[in-house]
Formats: C-alpha cells, sequence, structure tokens
C-alpha cells in the first residue's frame, strides 16, 4: 500500500513540475511553492500551497491549473488545495536548479 502512495505522490510532483508562474520561467514545485502534498486511500489530494507574494496576480490561473493537472492523475479521485502565506515564501526555498535557471547562483 505505501508503494502505491509513493507512486501516486511521484506523479503528481511529476505534473506540479508542469505547472508555471506566468512571470515566472520556472516551474512552482521547484520554485518552493509546494509546501505539502498528502493523498488518502479514497484518493484525496491535499496540496499546501504558496505564492511569491500575496497579491500575485497570476494566483487564480496557477491554482486552478494545478488543480486540473493533479486531478488528471490516475488514482486522484478528487484535489483540495490549501492556500496559505505562512510561512513566507523566500527564494531559499528554491531548488538548487531553479537558483541556476533564474541566475541566483
Amino acid at each position: 500500500m505505501e508503494n502505491e502512495f509513493l507512486a501516486l505522490e511521484e506523479k503528481i510532483v511529476s505534473v506540479l513540475k508542469t505547472v508555471y508562474d506566468p512571470e515566472i520561467p520556472v516551474n512552482i514545485y521547484d520554485l518552493g511553492l509546494i509546501y505539502k502534498v498528502d493523498s488518502s486511500a479514497e484518493g484525496v489530494v491535499t496540496i499546501e500551497m504558496t505564492l511569491t507574494a500575496p497579491n500575485c496576480p497570476a494566483a487564480d490561473f496557477i491554482v486552478e491549473d494545478v488543480k486540473m493537472k493533479v486531478e488528471a492523475v490516475e488514482g486522484v479521485a478528487s484535489v483540495i488545495i490549501n492556500l496559505v502565506f505562512e510561512p513566507a515564501w523566500s527564494r531559499e526555498m528554491m531548488s538548487e536548479e531553479a537558483q541556476l535557471e533564474l541566475g541566483l547562483l
């Protein structure tokens, strides 16, 4: 059973890496905007995520893109997205690859 959850989580992470903030050429996963991904045995996926800024103009687009793409993953019945701003996002949350892509290293 644990292997099924790990496989599902890997699929979800792969899909999250296809979601981009339209203003930043790095996916939201490597940007560090995804804080937590949980899934239940019933296929309910709960994602805790943030934005680079609370007043992000692309917030609705990003959240809807996450929801649509994760719902399309086999084994996912529904998606709950919790948008949080604590802890506040900072560039230290970015992966090394994202920092290199943006010229920050």
